[in-house]
């Protein structure tokens, strides 16, 4: 791959290298990748900081999918720049605040920085959040009717793979999104058209969804964050498009249905 010509094998750490975008960044990357979880050969755990170090010994880059707790990563990234880490590139958000405690912790640690700020992945109807509810017909969600610009994580690892091993991404933060915004109602159709399998949505209420969420045994502050970020999809405040594929990739970001062609639908 050309963009990784000089970079030595095993020099750029992948946390959650086992999770939708680390796992993409991973095979990107090829030999040049160290990838790191809590089961890869490289362990990586948030919750036992002794696993940190190990993992970041030899590498000088670090794609970083961020705890759930601030604290933890404002602690790993003093550690990382001290043991040569030079670059660093976030898995943020959209929406993030500009005084949001990831992107400070990364902003703040000397090393040059990327942050990458998606939307919601389309990779949610199949491997995560949305899967089970598609598969057994029925997905009850309190968005409404609002449409939101989903993305591609392959687009999301690309612009990493990219920040990660090109110049010109330093102090950058990349608004990412799909090339097309869709109601859930329009991605569903699209994936019953796909399997033939028919697809129940279903508006419900903020507060039936939270405990919803709880009762699967998601913590509070997720499943609140969760219920916020879906109800800001109903009010449109999230339908506006993000330029950040075409100007790192330079190209137009994946569709709707380009997605649907390559996952388990197909």
């Amino acid at each position: 791959m050309s963009t990784l010509s000089g970079i030595k094998s095993s020099t750029i750490l992948v946390l959650a290298a086992t999770g939708k975008t680390g796992r993409r960044v991973t095979d990107l990357l090829g030999s040049a990748a160290r990838p790191a979880s809590r089961s890869s050969a490289t362990r990586f755990d948030w919750s036992t900081p002794d696993t940190w170090e190990p993992a970041l010994a030899g590498v000088t880059a670090a794609y970083v999918v961020p705890p759930d707790n601030p604290a933890l990563l404002a602690e790993f990234v003093p550690l990382a720049v001290k043991a040569g880490v030079t670059r660093l590139v976030l898995l943020s958000m959209r929406g993030a605040p500009d005084d949001d405690p990831f992107e400070a912790a990364i902003k703040e640690s000397g090393a040059d920085w990327t942050i990458l700020r998606p939307t919601w992945f389309m990779q949610n109807f199949d491997e995560d959040l949305f899967a089970a509810p598609v598969q057994h017909g029925e997905l009850a969600l309190p968005a409404g009717q609002g449409i939101h610009p989903f993305i591609d994580v392959r687009d999301i690892a690309e612009v990493a793979v990219a920040a990660l091993t090109q110049p010109g991404h330093a102090g950058q933060t990349y608004d990412l999104s799909g090339p097309e915004s869709l109601s859930f109602p329009e991605m569903l159709a699209m994936i019953v058209a796909a399997t033939g399998d028919p697809v129940l949505y279903t508006d419900v209420e903020p507060e039936e969804f939270t405990a919803s969420l709880r009762g699967f045994g998601y913590p509070d502050e997720v499943a609140d964050l969760v219920t916020m970020l879906l109800v800001r999809i109903r009010t449109g405040a999230e339908a506006h498009l993000s330029d950040g594929v075409q100007r790192v990739l330079g190209r137009r970001p994946r569709t709707f249905a380009d997605y649907l062609g390559s996952s388990s639908f197909a």
